[in-house]
């Protein structure tokens, strides 16, 4: 039962992908705008401000994550037939990422192009996104949990998601660097922290729906 929700979630989160992909890639296309044709300028700060876009569209799909299952029943449904909670939080989790995490990984190619990023750069950026957005995909669903059912649940889950998310924001940011090694370790240290950790406070919230 498991494996059929992985895939039921990530095909559902693929096919609602372009709306994320989309946002990233027009903060990809403005950002020049706002910062001046300063190639230099825009390498430099470009790949940090493809961290931020990556943040924000992970924001986009976490109304989804949760609430439409819990309305239909479908968590009791996995709670009567012996499944824990926090089996279907990690399920879900990675069904999240696989739904978001690849595209946005493939969308910052042509951002880098945009914003006049290196080869060298964008391998580190690539790098930090494989091992930041598990994270985002984990504290995406974890306060998509917590703010299920609750009125403006979006809003209050940007205000959730975004202050635990600076870790990833600086240290993958500061990954992009040629001298990143450091920040690239400590971006994994606190990836996996979250990646861990979440299951199980989201498996305490999807108890808490039901009850």
């Amino acid at each position: 039962m498991i494996l059929p929700l992985i895939r039921r979630d990530a095909a559902r989160g693929l096919r609602a992908a372009g709306l994320p992909v989309a946002f990233f890639l027009i903060a990809a296309t403005l950002f020049p705008f706002a910062v001046g044709p300063d190639a230099k300028l825009l390498a430099r700060t470009g790949g940090g401000m493809l961290w931020l876009a990556a943040l924000l569209a992970a924001l986009l799909p976490v109304e989804r994550l949760v609430a439409p299952d819990a309305e239909a029943g479908i968590l009791d449904q996995l709670a009567v037939r012996g499944f824990a909670d926090e089996s279907v939080a990690a399920a879900k989790i990675v069904a999240h990422w696989l739904g978001f995490g690849p595209p946005l990984m493939l969308a910052a190619l042509p951002g880098a192009a945009l914003l006049g990023l290196d080869g060298a750069t964008l391998l580190r950026l690539e790098a930090g996104l494989a091992i930041g957005t598990p994270a985002l995909a984990a504290l995406g669903f974890t306060v998509a949990a917590l703010t299920a059912g609750l009125r403006g649940a979006g809003a209050l889950a940007g205000l959730m998601l975004l202050p635990l998310a600076v870790p990833l924001l600086i240290f993958g940011a500061g990954a992009i660097q040629a001298d990143g090694a450091s920040a690239m370790k400590l971006l994994a240290a606190v990836s996996l922290l979250f990646v861990t950790g979440a299951p199980f406070a989201a498996g305490v919230a999807l108890r808490a729906i039901r009850e």
